[in-house]
């Protein structure tokens, strides 16, 4: 094609330095496009001067040569990418039985861009489907053992392949003896520990990384101890890996404990994996240690909470904890992170603090934050499906109305997050739409009912979320230690009680919400009305009947007490003396007239019997 294309270079119609670039992808058959990708090349019309490709999503695209070279790369067929559009099947299966190979033709695809990251995005999701960090795991371990594929310290280096095996003693002490800096020699340590079951001496290597790091430690523990700490650590892992025994005499976590270091930064400045274990260090050297780990927790990370929050449980200072943790609760002290560590942690062990309480001070602390700081805990109230139930479900519907007013008053929650915490909050709690709609919808449907039966409705609720549903809770935090909950009866038994008690609680707080008290003095009595004695004649019997109408929760038909909102109430409702009314009852219709009205009055005597309300 060479031939070819000089000529069309002759005839001006490509230019000379595009001669290679064409040669190179008639020859090999592919091509990259910068927004389209690999691209297989179908045929090369020199008469026409024009190439059709075939992108996916678009079969045959002509492209000119003469713009070809600067659209276009060309890819060796032997490329991975030009392998993925040719054979993804046949890769599929290099990766399956031969990790080592699809590693090689990465590094001869890409050269020093074969970084591990590089490996991951060509692989997954096109070759690897599922379950890569396995895959990449025993990739390793196949090229720690092969001797000939080389790894750099530094984080996403280049893999570098070399054709005469190296012992991995060599590379590993090399890479170790290469690290500038105490951070390079603790990853090239790290290496060292990996690779321990392939040298051939490892106790010699041991050695020599051991009493390295020691004098690493010894210079490090006053200006940098979170590093010299991790190169204890490091040190000790070392020892196990290459079966060394320590020395008298050897430094450890107590000389950078002893420094007297702010322990907060410490663990800050420590990777998430040694935190714990620097606790756990820093409490044999500190008699105080519960104290110092529950004064950092208001002032570090959610998960550095979360690591702290562990250790102290570990060693018996649980009761401590709760204790801290309630007071910078109920002062509104706690810092953001702190409160989003205790609402993702939501666990049976901080129980008793999952209330209204936590949320009012989750609410106080995202305004009084900075934005930045605010956005983590005011994203996780806004996003997460449960936390508003969580927080709200046994408390009594006055305190979630005030802290529906936080949330409507709060400049932190705008537009749709606003809208989104309060329709949580209106379907954990039913009664709350009237209140956030108006005083009007209020009105409009309220209940008219005794104080007496009003006071029978606050207790009963007072018992559900005082005693209840607390105690329904404690069931099912029991229930939940018995075991596996696939098979735990009495935990799906005491949840479901749980979905019965939390309807009824909605019910009685809707209700609750709905219900205006009275007690029925000075009830107009120039027509039928709430708080009035009725007398009407049956017209087909020609019987007398008295109904006391009273308020919706009133109903005794035994002392001929009806509610306004039977069918007999509101059949009667609203007219007056000497008025005729239908009622349904039983699938007939049945004729009265009205034929006297008066204020009800608890002492007066029993009426002729009643209909059924």
């Amino acid at each position: 094609m060479r031939v070819e294309f000089e000529k069309l270079a002759a005839a001006g119609k490509i230019t000379t330095g595009d001669i290679d670039a064409l040669v190179a992808m008639a020859t090999e058959g592919f091509c990259r496009h910068r927004s389209w990708g690999v691209g297989r090349i179908i045929t090369v019309d020199t008469v026409l001067s024009k190439m059709a490709v075939d992108f996916k999503g678009r079969a045959g695209h002509s492209v000119a040569l003469g713009f070809a070279v600067s659209m276009l790369t060309p890819i060796a067929k032997a490329h991975i990418e030009a392998r993925k559009a040719n054979d993804l099947a046949g890769l599929k299966q290099m990766a399956a039985l031969h990790h080592l190979d699809v590693i090689k033709l990465i590094v001869d695809s890409y050269g020093r861009e074969a970084t591990p990251e590089k490996v991951q995005s060509v692989l997954v999701p096109d070759i690897i489907e599922d379950d890569y960090k396995k895959w990449w795991e025993v990739a390793r371990r196949e090229m720690r053992k092969d001797g000939r594929y080389h790894f750099t310290t530094k984080k996403n280096g280049p893999i570098v392949f070399q054709e005469r095996e190296t012992s991995a003693q060599l590379r590993v002490m090399f890479d170790f003896h290469e690290a500038k800096g105490l951070k390079a020699r603790v990853a090239a340590a790290q290496e060292i520990i990996k690779s321990a079951e392939d040298l051939d001496d490892r106790a010699a290597s041991g050695r020599e990384a051991i009493a390295a790091l020691h004098a690493d430690i010894q210079s490090h523990a006053r200006t940098q101890p979170a590093l010299a700490l991790e190169a204890v650590f490091v040190r000790d892992d070392l020892r196990a890996a290459t079966g060394v025994p320590a020395q008298d005499g050897d430094v450890s976590a107590t000389l950078v404990w002893g420094q007297n270091p702010l322990l907060s930064d410490v663990l800050a400045a420590l990777p998430a994996a040694k935190q714990g274990r620097a606790l756990e260090s820093y409490r044999s050297h500190a008699p105080g240690w519960a104290g110092d780990l529950l004064g950092i927790m208001n002032h570090v990370s959610s998960r550095l909470c979360h690591t702290c929050a562990q250790a102290l449980a570990n060693h018996g200072q649980i009761e401590s904890l709760r204790k801290t943790l309630n007071t910078l609760i109920n002062q509104h002290q706690a810092s953001g992170e702190l409160l989003l560590w205790l609402a993702r942690e939501r666990s049976d062990t901080f129980a008793e603090m999952l209330g209204p309480d936590l949320l009012r001070a989750i609410i106080t602390a995202i305004d009084r934050l900075s934005e930045k700081k605010a956005n983590a805990l005011r994203d996780y109230i806004v996003d997460d499906a449960d936390i508003i139930e969580v927080l709200t479900q046994s408390a009594d519907i006055e305190v979630v109305r005030d802290i529906t007013r936080s949330v409507q008053l709060s400049p932190s929650f705008e537009g749709m997050d606003k809208r989104s915490v309060l329709g949580k909050l209106v379907k954990c709690h039913p009664a709350l739409q009237s209140f956030i709609a108006g005083e009007q919808s209020r009105q409009d449907n309220a209940l008219i009912v005794s104080w007496e039966s009003l006071d029978r409705r606050k207790v009963e609720y007072e018992e559900m979320v005082k005693k209840k549903i607390p105690g329904n809770s404690h069931e099912i935090a029991i229930a939940r230690s018995y075991g596996d909950l696939r098979e735990n009866h009495e935990y799906k038994a005491a949840k479901e009680m749980q979905k019965i008690l939390m309807r009824r609680k909605n019910e009685l707080e809707m209700e609750l919400d709905r219900a205006r008290g009275t007690d029925f003095v000075g009830v107009s009595a120039d027509r039928a009305n709430v708080g009035t004695r009725v007398t009407v004649l049956n017209l087909v019997s020609g019987a007398h009947e008295t109904y006391a109408l009273l308020g919706a929760w009133d109903g005794d038909p035994d002392h001929h007490i009806i509610s306004y909102l039977t069918p007999v109430g509101q059949a009667l409702l609203n007219h007056h003396v000497g008025e005729e009314v239908e009622m349904d009852m039983g699938g007939q219709t049945h004729r009265y007239r009205i034929e006297s009205i008066a204020a009800y009055r608890p002492a007066d005597t029993e009426a002729p019997a009643a209909l059924p309300a």
